[in-house]
């Protein structure tokens, strides 16, 4: 089962029988087999006919609809696919603060596991100078989150882990025409935050799109709050994701000399970086090809992919919505 990125903007899908029919230009389209598609994404001007909207409900195709960046506007799922038992759980249990502290501990501890874990890796290599001292710093903090009792003080630990672990991952760059220093973002005002904006933004979605598909509400965070439109429990369970998926991709496609500064644009009008259509295509390729690589998941013998290791993780944390089970995150091996 794939995902299909749409970002040729003007593109116009129609349906075929048991097809769609991809028209990026009068000389150029595509066709795919409906059931072979999970999701798709759908970035900017891209136009889907009405018979293909059907097509799409009717198969429990996800659609979710994007700005030309990839930030989330909204998604397309059939009715018959919401599950409003699960929601009404969610929702009690959005209000239980010691259930949103036992969850967003878990969710911290695999996020700053996962980071410490890849430095620790790359560093082999590299052997950059005081790259233990961070290290030790990371460790301090993840063991600080036994003793934490409240959101505000998790939040404080994780950035502060933050501010150690971006620093170090810029010395992890071996290529001369990219440095980084400091995370920025909205917009990203370098070639490596824009790579990493974008890599959470995919990150993001293709987690927005298992937590749909597994009859959650994306809404219900618990570890990150604001807006009530936003998914905000998407955001949650990314967090022990993006160093292991994107991070240590983002460090391979730099290193390896997979773009150059010329794969990359400012855009005037926000003073932001972002990549050209052909970077673009050569950074989804890349990812398409980590998250859909197989590692090994404790819940299950064979090896899965990333992407099936996400969706095991959705499961998990709905197991302990609505069994009072522990989540446990996802923590790679070194």
């Amino acid at each position: 089962m794939a995902t299909l990125y749409l970002m040729e903007q003007g593109t116009w899908v129609q349906k075929e029988q048991e097809r769609l029919i991809i028209q990026v230009s009068k000389t150029q389209k595509m066709e795919v087999l409906m059931r072979e598609v999970e999701r798709i994404m759908i970035f900017g001007n891209v136009q889907l006919s009405t018979p293909a909207i059907n097509a799409c409900l009717k198969h429990n195709i996800l659609v979710l609809f994007l700005n030309q960046a990839g930030q989330y506007n909204g998604h397309l799922w059939s009715l018959g696919s919401i599950h409003l038992n699960n929601e009404m759980v969610q929702i009690k249990r959005h209000q239980e603060h010691e259930f949103q502290v036992k969850i967003s501990k878990a969710i911290v501890y695999g996020k700053l596991m996962n980071s410490k874990r890849l430095l620790m890796r790359l560093n082999r290599k590299r052997q950059v100078p005081d790259m233990d001292k961070v290290i030790e710093g990371i460790n301090s903090d993840i063991l600080s989150l036994e003793s934490v009792d409240n959101l505000d003080q998790l939040r404080g630990y994780e950035g502060i882990a933050a501010a150690r672990y971006f620093p170090a991952f810029g010395q992890l760059i071996t290529n001369a025409a990219f440095s980084f220093s400091l995370r920025n973002r909205q917009p990203p005002t370098d070639p490596v935050n824009s790579l990493l904006s974008f890599g959470y933004t995919l990150l993001f979605n293709n987690v927005l799109s298992l937590i749909i598909s597994e009859g959650l509400s994306p809404y219900f965070g618990n570890f990150h709050y604001g807006e009530r439109d936003k998914p905000y429990l998407a955001f949650d369970l990314m967090e022990e994701f993006r160093a292991i998926i994107v991070d240590g991709m983002v460090l391979r496609v730099i290193n390896n000399g997979l773009l150059t500064l010329k794969d990359f644009e400012p855009v005037a009008s926000n003073g932001g970086v972002y990549l050209t259509d052909k970077g673009r295509r050569i950074f989804l390729k890349e990812f398409e090809s980590r998250i859909n690589k197989l590692i090994s998941h404790p819940d299950i013998q064979s090896p899965v992919s990333y992407r099936q290791t996400i969706q095991l993780q959705i499961r998990r944390y709905k197991q302990s919505l609505l069994s009072d089970v522990s989540y446990q995150s996802f923590v790679r091996d070194i």
